[in-house]
């Protein structure tokens, strides 16, 4: 499925699948923390697979603010609908070991991450998470953001060499279409705004033919795979879900339980992993 050219659009049209229930402490792990420039930290939420044989290690990196307030268990308090942090317990029965990154001491808040998203350091706060789960786990460990956790994720691939670079990236929703001239400057960025052409590991781009998210246009999508250009890149289109994909153009499109969350579609968006993960074998 993901073996594309780089400008290539696959259209898929998925069956619309149930969400996956149970209590909501059935998809945490335990609480990892790990100490960065000088007396901050930061925490992920760290998930055994299920079996015998795990297949990879997944950094998992939310949209939004990206503040998760994780809880003693690894727990998110916040952003629970977002795409990836929803789709944990799904990812461990898959055969992947997840780690949903919190954002650190210092950027916690209302905003967040916020303009911290694109900054060097914190590529190097990513990079203690990659080097701690390849400790842990001697798993490949891939890096997979949704919304403005693209920005991350393209900050992580982009930025990191050798032991500390994750073994690919996967953009879902890529912020790819920021606002200039707002109150608060970082709404601005985009994952244009890193070095795209310096990615060297496998890549894949995924969009939703139906999201309004005015960050998120799906159109550009072939815009981040033409700018990778030292890297496999591949761009997958998806479509389906529920009867609220029409939804009209605006912010309230941004959110986990629309087309730009791939609302209704969380076995689609673990097979979708499962498969880009397999293909780089």
């Amino acid at each position: 499925m993901f073996r594309a050219t780089s400008l290539s659009c696959l259209l898929l049209a998925f069956a619309i699948l149930p969400l996956a229930s149970g209590p909501a402490h059935a998809s945490c792990g335990e609480v990892v923390r790990l100490e960065t420039r000088g007396a901050e930290t930061i925490a992920y939420g760290y998930g055994l697979a299920d079996g015998a044989s795990p297949r990879a290690a997944l950094v998992l990196l939310a949209g939004g603010s990206g503040f998760l307030n994780l809880d003693s268990d690894g727990c998110a308090r916040k952003l629970t609908g977002n795409t990836l942090v929803r789709n944990q317990k799904l990812l461990r029965l898959s055969g992947f070991v997840t780690a949903v990154v919190d954002a650190p001491s210092d950027w916690q808040g209302k905003d967040g991450l916020g303009g911290f998203r694109v900054d060097e350091d914190h590529a190097k706060d990513l990079s203690l998470v990659i080097e701690d789960l390849r400790k842990r786990t001697k798993l490949p460990v891939y890096v997979i953001g949704v919304s403005r956790g693209t920005i991350s994720a393209v900050n992580a691939a982009a930025r990191l060499v050798g032991q500390n670079a994750p073994n690919g990236a996967m953009l879902m929703s890529p912020v790819t279409s920021g606002r200039d001239g707002a109150f608060k400057a970082w709404v601005a960025d985009t994952v244009f705004d890193l070095e795209l052409h310096t990615i060297t590991k496998p890549l894949s781009v995924v969009v939703h033919v139906d999201d309004k998210c005015p960050r998120t246009p799906p159109e550009l999508g072939a815009k981040v795979v033409k700018k990778a250009t030292a890297t496999r890149a591949t761009l997958l289109t998806v479509k389906g879900g529920p009867e609220n994909s029409t939804s009209t153009r605006g912010l309230k499109a941004c959110a986990g339980k629309a087309p730009h969350g791939f609302v209704g579609q969380d076995e689609d968006v673990v097979r979708i992993i499962s498969e880009f993960v397999a293909a780089q074998k």
